[in-house]
């Protein structure tokens, strides 16, 4: 080798070993430009953007391909601009260039630009014509892709390929079918572009024909078929298919898997676990999932115990399924020997327990949580906030609120949408609405939120406002949207407006009626004594094929007990009993309504029915909040340990009133 050309590999072999930076030493000759062109592709390919940058400014000679592969690299990268600035540079162009250019625009949205290089293109090839319709196809603009295709002069297997393709994403599939039918030579991606079709549109047979009639079979079109029978749950023909496969996908145990849970085969599923060559922890959860949605919790976690599959992944979905079934304890105990616990493991553990009213346990959790100094998100907060507004707790939700500022969450559409609630529940309405105004985007939750609360608090008239604020939006109303406004024009007693809204809910957003709404219904129409209709409701409901819940008959009972209706109230009452033989209340009313009627006999007949079923009359609660903390009464408690205290602050009050009432005579005596 001469000295000459000894000098110029020790200086490549120098360039191409350094990363980041170069040596300040000047490049002065550079004959062979092809080594630095793939250094730039392959900083550009991992990511390496200034790194590519600067062997680019480095090179005192670059030809067109370094050009390229730094334009190519920067869309690559999302440097949209940068290749937009560099092409723009270019001092000739070559028609890869044009080629990248349209292909690197089209996929940023910028069609008209893509649309301009391609008319300057010179001397077009079919992969620019194929760049120009798979931007379209990628835009969704399907029917310009099918322009550019017709006016090709030449087509090959990619084109016919894309502009099928592209009329499969829209749904054209007859149009697709069409194309691919008129294809002169297809490779296995026309095959297989069309069998997904097929079996997207749940057309399996069609699709099974395609596959079979498939000259050669890669393992994409045996995937595809595969998993096409899993997703519309031909479980047994995919598992005979997968035992055919000439070789055996890593992902296709996965999707074989998914469909055996899928159709409840929970068995077959971890089998197949256990025979997979190459296991994922993401498949092994995916089986623990199976089993918890299949009601098998307790197997799940037997087999967790004997595996070294476990993480906490697994462990959080054990704990989910417990408390899906109602056992808690269960629950806390795996939450307890968890080895590591995330902050989804203890969102969990604190909505699990306020899903099943243990709301004093679910604050300890989370006091217990902040002091192990977890990270907490939106979950945690929307969680506890529940909590709060199930005890309700207006001072706990206050330090959660600034809790959720501090952190900078209160801004999630989700915390405050539970922020309103909470308000809402603890009788600051002021505080509510404050927080619904400050949401910058009201959902559909956020809307519910405002108008229950103010049908529950009795303000109808906001509540309505509000609801009709609800349908000018770009938010429609849900079937919780009109439980509410029916519920306000019920507590409101707004008769017609009620069942205007009734209708508008039937007949313009066509939502299916529950027995939510029928309580309303009955409930207003119950107000006004229109008994007869109210029956007529409860009719059209089970011609609906709709079952009447005790809550609609309790609705009839109460406007029977009000217009003093005893046919009717018996018919409600039966039916209650029926549904909830132990809710007292139903035992009391009818007893106070035969006895108001003269029918004491009747009455001493409910009193024993309700003595010998065991049902006991349900004492009344009540609870104050203070700085000390919460406060619990029972009506007709002597237990408890501070009655003196609560007896002599009850006669305060009892005189404090007797005195209000005696001057208040005094001074309408006065004016009178």
């Amino acid at each position: 080798m001469s000295p000459f050309h000894l000098r110029q590999a020790v200086a490549l072999t120098q360039i191409l070993s350094l990363k980041p930076r170069f040596s300040s030493r000047k490049i002065t000759t550079l004959l062979y430009l092809k080594p630095f062109n793939s250094k730039i592709s392959s900083f550009m390919r991992d990511g390496l953007v200034e790194d590519a940058q600067q062997v680019f400014d480095k090179m005192p000679q670059k030809n067109t391909v370094t050009y390229n592969a730094m334009i190519r690299g920067y869309f690559q990268n999302g440097f949209f601009e940068e290749a937009v600035c560099l092409y723009n540079r270019m001092p000739t162009r070559d028609t890869f260039s044009y080629n990248t250019m349209i292909s690197g625009l089209m996929r940023y949205g910028d069609v008209k630009g893509a649309e301009n290089v391609f008319q300057s293109t010179e001397g077009k090839d079919i992969v620019t014509w194929n760049s120009l319709i798979s931007g379209y196809v990628d835009n969704e603009l399907v029917d310009d892709a099918m322009r550019v295709f017709n006016a090709m002069p030449l087509r090959d297997v990619v084109s016919w390929n894309l502009v099928m393709g592209g009329l499969v994403k829209v749904g054209e599939f007859d149009k697709a079918e069409k194309l691919f039918r008129e294809m002169a030579t297809r490779d296995i991606a026309s095959w297989t572009i069309m069998m997904k079709a097929f079996l997207d549109a749940g057309k399996v047979v069609e699709a099974r024909n395609i596959f079979d009639d498939m000259p050669v079979k890669d393992i994409q079109a045996w995937n595809t078929i595969i998993s096409g029978y899993v997703q519309n749950r031909f479980v047994e023909i995919a598992q005979g298919l997968f035992h055919k496969m000439p070789k055996m996908d890593g992902s296709l145990w996965s999707i074989m898997i998914d469909g055996f849970l899928s159709i409840g085969r929970t068995n077959d599923a971890l089998r197949y676990f256990y025979e997979m060559p190459q296991k994922f922890q993401k498949t092994w959860n995916s089986i623990i999932v199976g089993f918890v949605k299949n009601g098998l919790t307790r197997e799940a976690h037997v087999i967790l115990e004997k595996t070294p599959f476990s993480g906490i992944v697994s462990w959080t979905n054990i704990m989910i399924g417990y408390f899906e079934v109602g056992e808690v304890e269960n629950a806390m105990k795996v939450f307890q020997l968890m080895p590591a616990l995330d902050t989804t493991v203890w969102n969990v553990a604190i909505f699990g327990l306020g899903e099943h009213d243990r709301f004093e346990d679910g604050i300890k959790l989370f006091i217990k949580m902040k002091e192990f100094g977890s990270s907490m998100d939106e979950a945690t907060l929307t969680s506890f906030l529940t909590i709060c507004s199930n005890l309700p707790s207006l001072n706990l939700g206050q330090q959660i609120h600034a809790e959720a500022i501090k952190v900078g969450i209160d801004c999630f559409s989700a915390v405050g949408n539970a922020l309103i609630t909470m308000y809402f529940r603890c009788g600051d309405m002021d505080s509510a609405l404050h927080e619904f105004n400050s949401i910058k985007f009201h959902d559909t939750i956020s809307w519910n939120s405002v108008i229950c609360g103010l049908a529950h608090h009795g303000h109808a008239e906001k509540a309505i406002e509000m609801f009709e604020q609800m349908r000018l939006s770009s938010v429609k109303p849900n079937h919780i949207s009109f439980v509410g406004v029916l519920s306000a024009c019920s507590h409101a007693g707004l008769l017609t407006r009620g069942k205007h809204y009734f209708n508008v809910m039937k007949n313009e957003y066509f939502l299916k009626l529950t027995n939510e709404h029928y309580t309303c219904m009955v409930d207003l129409l119950g107000r006004f004594g229109q008994i007869d209709e109210a029956m007529n409701l409860l009719n059209e409901m089970k011609r609906d094929g709709l079952e009447v819940h005790a809550s609609v008959w309790g609705a009839l009972l109460g406007a029977c007990r009000m217009h003093k209706n005893m046919v009717v109230a018996e018919i409600a009452g039966e039916k209650i009993l029926e549904l909830q033989p132990s809710n007292s209340g139903t035992y009391m009313i009818l007893a106070e309504m035969y006895l108001v009627n003269r029918r004491r006999e009747k009455a001493y007949n409910v009193w024993n029915r309700m003595k010998e079923n065991g049902v006991k009359k349900q004492p009344g609660c009540s609870w104050i909040e203070s700085n000390l903390g919460g406060k619990v009464f029972l009506a007709g408690d002597r237990t408890h340990p501070e009655f003196k205290s609560i007896s002599f602050a009850l006669d305060l009050i009892y005189q404090e009133m007797d005195f209000l009432n005696v001057a208040s005579k005094d001074i309408e005596g006065a004016y009178s």
